[in-house]
């Protein structure tokens, strides 16, 4: 594998104290999920407190050619959450390479 390839994943809490209603949680979360992809290129998910007004977990994923890419990539994405959420944006983040990637799905299926 002579490429060099990366995926950086990320779990980002938001908290919507606004919020009062699951409509409401919605008109607030549909622009943040559009702009993660729209503006950084990330495909994004809603994967947890999908019944909950005031609180949301996304997953989302960036992939690139430079860990050092996409790792500043993430840092933006984080200063962005945090200049719209004042009282603050979660992100938690991965980065693979491709190796990693398919080193895991390999040992995945292995019992040891």
């Amino acid at each position: 594998m002579s490429a060099s390839a990366f995926v950086v994943v990320m779990r980002v809490e938001l908290h919507f104290p606004d919020a009062g209603s699951l409509k409401g949680k919605r008109r607030e979360l549909s622009p943040v999920k559009t702009q993660l992809h729209d503006r950084f290129g990330a495909a994004v998910a809603e994967v947890d407190h999908q019944d909950l007004w005031q609180r949301a977990t996304l997953l989302a994923a960036l992939t690139g050619s430079s860990a050092a890419r996409l790792d500043a990539a993430v840092d933006d994405v984080q200063r962005w959450l945090d200049a719209r959420f004042p009282h603050g944006a979660v992100v938690d983040r991965a980065l693979l390479s491709l190796a990693d990637v398919l080193e895991f799905s390999h040992g995945a299926g292995e019992a040891d």
